[in-house]
C-alpha cells in the first residue's frame, strides 16, 4: 500500500525536528509560509538563525533528496527567510540555509544534514 506523499513529508519533518533538537537546536517556527515561498523549519543554533529545508524520501531511486532543492526552490526559501528576518527584527543576526535529508526505509530513519547547503 502506498503512503500519501503529504504523510511521508509530515513524518520526515517530525523526525527532522527531533534530530535537530537532539543536537542542540531550538525550533523557532515550522512551516513558515509567505507568497515568496515556504520554510520547513526555522531554528536557532547558538547565535545563528538556521533555515532548514527538509526533504524526505523512501528511497534514492530517483536521486538524493537534496537534489530536489534546485536554484528556484533556493531562491524562494531565501526570499521567505528575508521576510522572516524583517518581521522579527533579526536582520543583524547571522544565518544560514541547511538541507536535512530524511530517508525512511524499512522502519529505519537515516539523516544527512547538509550544513550551509546554499548561500544568499
Amino acid at each position: 500500500m502506498c503512503t500519501p506523499r503529504s504523510e511521508i513529508g509530515a513524518k520526515g519533518e517530525e523526525a527532522a525536528c527531533a534530530y535537530l533538537i537532539q543536537r542542540g537546536y531550538r525550533i523557532l517556527r515550522r512551516n513558515y509560509r509567505q507568497r515568496s515561498g515556504e520554510i520547513d523549519i526555522i531554528a536557532e543554533y547558538g547565535d545563528l538563525i538556521v533555515f532548514v529545508e527538509v526533504k524526505t524520501r523512501r528511497s534514492v531511486t530517483y536521486g538524493s533528496p537534496a537534489e530536489a532543492v534546485g536554484y528556484r526552490k533556493q531562491q524562494k526559501i531565501i526570499g521567505a527567510a528575508m521576510l522572516f528576518l524583517g518581521e522579527h527584527c533579526l536582520h543583524g543576526r547571522s544565518f544560514r540555509f541547511d538541507v536535512l535529508e530524511v530517508l525512511l526505509t524499512g522502519g529505519t530513519v537515516r539523516y544527512n544534514h547538509i550544513i550551509n547547503a546554499f548561500g544568499r
